[in-house]
């Protein structure tokens, strides 16, 4: 096992009286975020400016890359498994049903496996970088980005890889997890000389420490530490088989608190994906994005097997390149200082702190002006599948329309924890 000491004393329960409680969940994300946004809007930012006039044709063209993408408006959520999908390829059901499970096996179980797979393959969802690519060997695809990190990720999980038992290779547990090496996932993800992969000790190290972590919280991945036993916690939380997508982020948030050390803590509690800005109550600014990003990912599993999930909305957008790429590119906001597209930035700079909070603020604005150029409701078309089809999309698309490759308009040196 790795170095626990860090992890000694870690518990999952975070009382409501703590003070760390108050940011560990969505609401507290969209609450600052908003703050940061009347900071910008009142004209009192040196980082950015909010130009309101172009909400409408911002939303006019995502609306459009829905309707190219979905003519059908029929919209999946926003999640790694349509990663999975990558070309329109069926690859999780093949790789099930190989191993007998889909006979021999209820849905319970199903929604385990699946859960096993998910949370290692969104952490492993680090930036690549621009010359590694993978080749599919089920479709014969040559998939880069977070597409070939989906499917080169389950890829590893199908071989077995984070499994502790051979004759089950379709399950995540801390044994597994905790000796995984940077040889074994290079192999898998085709990593040479000439198709070099950005962070592959870096990822390593996050899967082990994810196993650590496992082990020493038996109230979510039970005393093996099983990911998928995640489902049964979840299972045994649900009223009248219903749950809120808001429990499950405060869930995660608790159970994986410590996967990144270094970060903000609060009275001996990590605050995982939090930052400072001066004009947030308290100086914090919660975001959250990769385990709100994991929380989008268990809704397909979740719902799969029987539960409902009830107040999707209370989730926010995610603060990440893309989707606050597109603000810049469609000049929604705008840069004061034309440096911010040009220098390497950090994380934890507050014109980024900004830069993100005003992204999940606008992102919410979006949402409501593209369901009215769609002639939608909230109901039928959450959050969940505005940004799959969606302001993600369109970021894509803006960014390869103004510049070669489709890099994004910012810089930022990050370890892939937060991007």
């Amino acid at each position: 096992m790795n170095d626990m000491n860090d992890l000694a004393g870690w518990h999952t329960p975070v009382p409501a009286s703590h003070p760390a409680a108050a940011l560990l969940n969505a609401k507290a994300v969209r609450t600052h975020c908003e703050e940061i946004f009347a900071h910008v809007s009142r004209g009192e930012s040196k980082y950015f400016a909010f130009h309101a006039e172009r909400l409408a044709p911002t939303a006019a063209y995502v609306a459009q890359v829905i309707r190219e993408r979905y003519p059908d408006l029929k919209v999946p959520y926003h999640s790694r498994w349509r990663h999975f999908e990558a070309g329109g390829v069926d690859r999780w059901n093949p790789v099930f049903n190989s191993q007998g499970l889909a006979e021999h096996h209820d849905r319970d179980e199903r929604a385990r496996a699946r859960i096993d797979l998910v949370i290692p393959s969104v952490l492993l969802d680090a930036g690549a970088g621009p010359k590694w690519t993978y080749r599919d060997p089920l479709s014969g695809q040559t998939l880069s980005r977070s597409e070939g990190l989906g499917v080169a990720s389950l890829a590893v999980f199908a071989r077995g890889l984070l499994s502790d038992h051979r004759t089950l290779p379709l399950r995540s547990d801390a044994a597994a997890l905790s000796r995984i090496t940077a040889k074994q996932i290079g192999e898998v993800f085709q990593v040479s000389e000439a198709n070099p992969l950005v962070g592959l000790d870096g990822r390593t190290s996050l899967l082990r420490r994810l196993g650590d972590i496992a082990s020493v919280t038996p109230a979510v991945f039970g005393s093996e530490g099983r990911l998928g036993n995640l489902y049964d916690y979840l299972k045994r939380h649900a009223q009248d088989n219903k749950i809120e997508a808001g429990f499950i982020l405060e869930t995660l948030l608790r159970a994986l608190g410590p996967m990144w050390p270094g970060r903000m803590m609060l009275d001996g509690v990590p605050l995982g994906d939090c930052w400072p800005h001066p004009a947030a109550t308290g100086g914090r600014v919660p975001f959250h994005k990769l385990t709100q990003w994991l929380t989008y990912s268990l809704l397909e599993p979740l719902e799969e097997a029987g539960l409902e999930i009830a107040g999707l909305d209370a989730l926010t957008g995610l603060p990440e390149y893309r989707n606050g790429g597109l603000l810049l590119d469609l000049s929604l906001i705008e840069a004061r200082n034309p440096s911010f597209h040009t220098r390497m930035l950090t994380v934890d700079e507050v014109a980024v702190v900004e830069w993100r909070a005003i992204t999940v603020a606008l992102l919410d604005r979006l949402a409501d002006a593209v369901r009215q150029e769609l002639k939608v409701d909230a109901a039928s078309f959450p959050l969940a599948r505005v940004l799959e089809g969606g302001t993600w999309a369109a970021g894509r698309k803006i960014a390869a329309e103004k510049r070669e490759g489709g890099p994004p308009p910012v810089h930022i040196d990050s370890d892939g924890t937060v991007f």
